[in-house]
This record gives C-alpha cells, sequence and structure tokens, in this order.
C-alpha cells in the first residue's frame, strides 16, 4: 500500500503521470468520472501516446484499480505497458457512455482481477 494523503482535490489529481509498479509510464490523468448517484469516483481518464495531444488513446479506468502514491505525486495502476495499449479505450471526441453496464462491465473485467 502506497502511503498517500486521504484527500485531493481533482484538481490536484488531473495531469499526474500515471505509472505502473515497474515504473514504466502509462501516461496521465486526464479526468476524474463520479458517479452522481453515490458521489464516489468511478473512473480515473488515463491518456496514452500521442504527441501534444494528438493520436492519444483514451482509457477509462476504474478508480478502484489506481493507487495515489502522493509521496511521488504520481499514480500506480497495475498493468504492465503492452497490456494498455490492448485496454479498451476511445478518443478525446467520441466519449463511451459510462452508464452504459456493458462498457462498464468490460474496463473493470479489464482492469479489476
Amino acid at each position: 500500500m502506497v502511503n498517500s494523503p486521504r484527500f485531493l482535490s481533482a484538481s490536484t489529481l488531473n495531469g499526474d503521470a500515471v505509472k505502473n509498479h515497474q515504473g514504466d509510464s502509462l501516461g496521465d490523468l486526464k479526468d476524474i468520472m463520479i458517479d452522481t448517484t453515490n458521489g464516489k469516483i468511478a473512473y480515473g481518464v488515463l491518456s496514452f501516446g500521442g504527441v501534444l495531444g494528438m493520436g492519444e488513446k483514451l482509457f477509462a479506468v476504474p478508480w478502484d484499480a489506481i493507487e495515489v502514491d502522493g509521496k511521488n505525486k504520481q499514480l500506480l495502476l497495475d498493468v504492465a505497458k503492452d497490456r494498455l495499449k490492448d485496454a479498451p479505450g476511445f478518443d478525446k471526441d467520441h466519449w463511451p457512455n459510462f452508464a452504459d453496464k456493458t462498457f462498464a462491465n468490460q474496463v473493470r473485467d479489464y482492469y479489476v482481477r
């Protein structure tokens, strides 16, 4: 378990680097999706690849699969870099319906083992 602060603002986390436990860069956090029915964070939206925002792929990762590493000001995701390349993703102009159960199950099955 990584030592992290208990409370952080969303703006503090946006843009933070996302790495795996091996230290490989997996991109950065672009956004946080909140489930308005219960007030909890549902997903972190990660950006991977591309140059200056062009060609980047976005991924919705269940928040419970992400660890906040406050000491190093980064987020940790237990996924190999090559596995992330094949993860279900989307582009900045075509966001998924986060309320769609099929989408939610697909994403959860990919990241939470």
